[in-house]
């Protein structure tokens, strides 16, 4: 994209995306959130690849020098302390990995994202992509190790979803016990208007989970023998089956030693099933701990096209979705028990989600896609570079100059 063909919001985008750079590193927006996090990188390297491609590049480099020995890419690399966040690295005490991080990771978008990184330029992309496709790799297999039942993707706190407080996880979060967590200082509510974040509530709870993680040296088997936390999700399920196809197609056009991924599509297509809830008739969470399902229809339910998934039966709640908000794809239905326009993922609609959501719909050939995308495309021409939105009536909230609308809108949405 030169100068000369950029539209105003193209040159805002850019000029958010090049004012949240570091250097190595992007983070999501200034104050709230002062750190790398994994899928905003990610998303941020697609958004580079559209003026920079070098830049894009070591963007996903820089966060795959965060991986742990063991595999994981950690959800939060704090590559230099900022006092105004909490929880920072002070508080997670984890040792794993040779940058100071958090102790889980988020959902695997970095594979798809370094494949459309790569695509742009495949010859100036070839090396880079090898450097990094072991990496990519065995993070991938840490999923399969630590992190399936039945053949689903499970989450072991609500950050690693990446979806904090949706509803999907209140079953799991009732069964906690926060006795004992002690006094902490939120930081997130001094920059955002609390109505728009999760409650006291919640936040026990995520810090309950932090503890017991520290407390067990963030041992994975450990973990997963006194971990309560346990959720089968879809936005994990259906990240890591995709990120195994991109994966897949990488390494055999370059020649490269795939592993077991062939089996392992196999494995995660098999496990998606197991999402399938039939009452709800939609793919819902799933707490392995008591074996009850969410009941929750969620943005992350219509990332089955993302993940190669074509089921016409989500045809209908999609097409609902769409209608009942001005501005979809809501994190949660408009008429359900549970929405909040404006709380976080209990409501708000999202242009990484839609992003997500709208490439898979556009692979599978459906119009949706195209809908969304335009959808989505006026969404932050109306209403600006904002970390989620009111579905009803675009109303911006949460972080403002966000990473990733700008992202977005470079490298999806604007295109619309």
């Amino acid at each position: 994209m030169n100068d000369m063909t950029q539209s105003p919001l193209d040159r805002d985008a850019r000029a958010i995306m090049q004012a949240n750079d570091r250097g190595r590193y992007s983070i999501p927006t200034s104050g709230l959130y002062p750190y790398q996090w994994n899928w905003d990188s990610a998303v941020a390297a697609a958004g580079y690849a559209e003026f920079d491609l070098d830049r894009a590049w070591l963007e996903l480099e820089t966060l795959f020098s965060g991986q742990w020995a063991n595999g994981m890419v950690p959800h939060i690399l704090f590559h230099k302390v900022d006092p105004g966040y909490f929880p920072g690295p002070d508080v997670w005490g984890c040792e794993g990995g040779p940058i100071a991080s958090s102790g889980i990771s988020q959902p695997p978008i970095a594979p798809t994202f370094a494949r459309m990184v790569w695509e742009k330029d495949r010859a100036a992309g070839d090396a880079p992509m090898r450097r990094l496709f072991p990496k990519m790799l065995a993070w991938h297999q840490w999923f399969m190790d630590w992190r399936l039942d039945r053949g689903a993707v499970c989450v072991t706190h609500p950050w690693e979803a990446g979806r904090d407080n949706a509803p999907d996880w209140d079953g799991a979060m009732a069964a906690i016990d926060p006795t004992g967590v002690g006094d902490y200082q939120r930081r997130d509510t001094s920059h955002v208007d609390s109505d728009a974040r999760p409650t006291k509530y919640d936040y026990d709870r995520y810090i309950w989970l932090v503890q017991l993680g520290r407390r067990l040296k963030w041992d994975e088997a450990a973990l997963l023998k006194e971990n309560p936390f346990r959720v089968a999700d879809p936005t994990m399920t259906f990240a890591l089956l995709r990120s195994a196809r991109d994966l897949l197609a990488i390494g055999q056009a370059l020649d490269l030693d795939t592993g077991a991924l062939q089996d392992d599509i196999k494995t995660l297509e098999a496990g998606a099933d197991t999402l399938w809830n039939p009452e709800l008739e939609a793919y819902d969470a799933r707490d392995v701990r008591s074996g009850l399902w969410a009941g929750s229809l969620s943005n992350a339910s219509f990332m089955c096209w993302y993940a190669g998934i074509d089921n016409p039966a989500m045809q209908a709640p999609l097409e609902k979705m769409m209608r009942d908000s001005a501005y979809p794809v809501p994190s949660y239905p408009v008429d359900g028990e549970k929405f909040d326009s404006k709380r976080y993922w209990r409501g708000p609609s999202w242009a990484v989600m839609n992003m997500l959501i709208g490439v898979g719909l556009e692979d599978c050939g459906k119009p949706e896609g195209t809908l969304l995308r335009q959808k989505t495309g006026d969404l932050i021409r109306n209403f600006g570079f904002a970390e989620y939105y009111n579905p009803l009536d675009g109303t911006p909230a949460g972080g403002e100059s966000f990473t990733w609308p700008a992202a977005v809108w470079l490298s999806w949405a604007g295109r619309a």
